[in-house]
């Protein structure tokens, strides 16, 4: 069996890593049968705090193509350092006896206490960061790309989502530590333990599937609003009608003679080097000026395109998956979302109308 080249192998790393500490994690469930020392049992339960700093990382490395890691990534092990720091006067240094003590009244001590709110505190902090990141990723993504990306993004999300019930029910398990139902503690143990190993699954079968999902976009690139905010601090930002209307035109003209919609990876980057336009202008004149996203504008020559091809009687035999490449889309959802969103009904219906 033939396997998938990638040029992303540090996403690819990362979300090994955590796996991996994924995998240690689910193995305390199984220390019944191992005989492993009390000191290693705690050091494996704190690498919890590096679980959601590497996912954050490896969210980072798939939305944006140019990720590196660097020096100051080093900052999000500090909650991990800190967990087995406090553990060391009391725990870590002391003998058995004294480590079985410590443990046997772990509700009431504080560098548990202390342990618990740093690491709810982390998932609540991560969690917002992850969904903060995708949402803007999104955002450069429509005002600069018109390809399938959109997918993968949409898709993260929904992964992003699963985690997080994941965390924030495993954050509302501890609190069953600290209070007398032992059995409702161990059904949350093992409803979290399938839980995870379903959403992980989950996540392989669709990497394994659709390998083309995981592709990036430039983190250098900035959201118009951002733009717009620079231009009013360095200059006044004045609507030229003229100029517009100009700018405009050669851009409509362009996508009709030259249909460089029927790329299915455009990106915004193409278009103002085709008609010779700085990239900053395209940007505001696409999702300022007219009000739109640029993933949105190009999609609407798509459609209309399509539309074109379902009205000609003598292409009845073409198929709506044959038409959907032939226009520019490489994912059948896409099509049908753009489509609806552009005629309020799906290619299938339309058809049928004619």
């Amino acid at each position: 069996m033939g396997t998938v080249k990638t040029e992303h192998k540090l996403s690819n790393r990362l979300f090994a890593f955590f796996l991996l500490l994924t995998a240690i994690d689910v193995s305390g469930n199984l220390d019944y049968l191992f005989d492993i020392p009390l000191y290693a049992r705690i050091f494996r339960s704190s690498l919890f705090f590096l679980q959601l700093p590497t996912f954050y990382l490896y969210l980072l490395s798939v939305c944006y193509s140019d990720f590196k890691l660097k020096s100051k990534h080093l900052l999000h092990i500090i909650p991990f350092l800190l967990a087995n720091l406090i553990l060391i006067p009391r725990f870590y240094i002391v003998d058995l006896a004294s480590k079985i003590g410590f443990l046997s009244q772990s509700s009431s001590r504080l560098e548990i206490q202390l342990n618990h709110i740093l690491i709810h505190s982390q998932i609540v902090a991560y969690i917002l960061a992850a969904f903060l990141l995708l949402r803007k990723a999104k955002r450069v993504y429509l005002e600069n790309y018109a390809g399938a990306n959109i997918e993968s993004l949409n898709w993260l999300l929904q992964f992003t989502l699963a985690l997080s019930g994941f965390y924030f029910i495993a954050l509302a398990k501890n609190v069953f530590k600290f209070i007398e139902y032992p059995h409702i503690l161990e059904w949350l143990k093992i409803g979290l333990f399938l839980f995870e190993l379903l959403i992980i699954s989950w996540y392989l079968y669709k990497a394994l599937n659709n390998p083309s999902l995981f592709r990036n976009v430039d983190s250098k690139l900035k959201l118009v609003k951002d733009i717009i905010s620079e231009k009013k601090q360095s200059e006044q930002l004045v609507t030229n009608d003229k100029e517009h209307s100009e700018e405009l035109v050669k851009l409509k003209r362009y996508m009709v003679e030259k249909n460089p919609f029927l790329n299915p990876d455009l990106t915004i980057q193409d278009v103002a080097t085709d008609i010779e336009m700085p990239v900053r202008d395209l940007s505001l004149l696409i999702n300022h000026t007219l009000d739109q996203h640029f993933y949105d504008f190009i999609n609407s020559y798509r459609i209309e395109r399509a539309m074109d091809i379902l009205r000609d009687d003598t292409k009845s035999k073409v198929t709506i998956l044959e038409i959907l490449y032939e226009v520019g889309f490489n994912s059948k959802s896409s099509f049908n979302t753009a489509f609806k969103k552009h005629t309020g009904s799906t290619p299938t219906a339309y058809r049928k109308t004619l």
